[in-house]
């Protein structure tokens, strides 16, 4: 290997392992650091190295020197702090639509960005046996393809499928194709979603991507561009309750004051929040009418109420009385 190259792997390596082997409860000394290199077939000399650790400082990288006794070189900052990485691999454990075998690659990939002593916190919090996941490996490519077509402006072709008792895929539409331009993908209630527009229903719809099947690209340019851009993205996930359809209705909710946090949590601080009384406030949203919304509002009891308009407070109580007569008869044995 001609000098200069073996010379500039030197550095590389001189910087990768102060970023991966100490921080400031493990500083490392120069006989480490002229040990590992040797270890890795580049014996250098002394001089050397502290002529590579100024030109690293010189680049960017936060090397501090501590002199005395038990003291040394170490990185004292990372480009991610580990409470950041922390984040990122809760993420990926609490996700559903990443599979197991995929998630343990990716908190691996994750904890490689910190050094060892981080990374093996991480790893003694990484729980990932055992949660819900998908079944399906071809998630992160059906997200390549849709990402892939988004940024062609191009539709896409593909199969949808639900799971029937047998546990097994089972199309959905006949087996027939969705032809769709793709716009955007959405983590809601930990899912992927892609949310396009059918192009032969001729409106915006979401389809799970992990229950997409045979993606392919077409040579079509994307339709219903101005009905994405009238879409705001912001309030998308709010107004459908957790990916499912129904007709989008502007709804008067009454709740118990000490339920606002639960509110804000839901629909955020720009929400307008309306004092009915000493113990009641109303806010007016816009949603989905959907059984998943209807589930939302039952799930506090008394302590919400649909006030208008009314056909959606008879919807809602046709959707009470439905499910109560399920219990009525099995009290009655009828």
């Amino acid at each position: 290997m001609a000098k200069s190259s073996n010379q500039k792997l030197r550095i590389i390596r001189v910087m990768d392992y102060l970023r991966t082997q100490t921080d400031e409860d493990h500083p490392v000394s120069v006989n480490d650091i002229l040990e590992y290199l040797e270890s890795v077939g580049m014996p250098t000399e002394r001089k050397t190295i502290y002529d590579d650790i100024e030109l690293l400082k010189t680049y960017g990288e936060d090397i501090v020197l501590r002199k005395g006794r038990n003291g040394g070189y170490f990185c004292a900052s990372h480009e991610f702090e580990l409470r950041e990485i922390k984040l990122l691999v809760d993420s990926v454990q609490s996700s559903k639509f990443i599979p197991e075998k995929q998630s343990m690659k990716l908190i691996a990939k994750l904890e490689r960005l910190t050094n060892i002593y981080d990374a093996g916190k991480l790893h003694r919090q990484v729980y990932v046996t055992g949660r819900v996941k998908t079944l399906r490996e071809s998630v992160f490519i059906n997200v390549d393809y849709i990402s892939a077509a988004i940024n062609d402006n191009r539709a896409i072709t593909f199969k949808y499928f639900n799971y029937n008792m047998h546990k097994q895929p089972e199309y959905r539409h006949g087996g027939k194709r969705y032809n769709v331009s793709p716009f955007a993908l959405i983590w809601d209630d930990e899912n992927y979603y892609l949310l396009g527009y059918d192009n032969e229903a001729q409106r915006m719809k979401h389809f799970r991507v992990d229950k997409m099947d045979n993606i392919f690209i077409t040579q079509s340019e994307r339709q219903g561009i101005e009905i994405f851009k009238n879409t705001d993205m912001s309030q998308y996930n709010v107004k459908v309750f957790s990916m499912y359809s129904g007709a989008e209705e502007t709804v008067k909710l009454r709740f118990i004051n000490s339920l606002v946090g639960v509110v804000i949590d839901r629909f955020g601080k720009d929400l307008s929040v309306v004092p009915l009384d000493n113990e009641n406030f109303t806010i007016s949203i816009k949603a989905q009418i959907s059984p998943q919304f209807f589930a939302w509002v039952s799930g506090f009891g008394k302590d919400c109420e649909i006030l208008s308009p009314e056909t959606v407070r008879e919807q809602y109580e046709k959707h009470l009385k439905d499910t109560l007569k399920i219990y009525r008869k099995k009290n009655t044995g009828k």
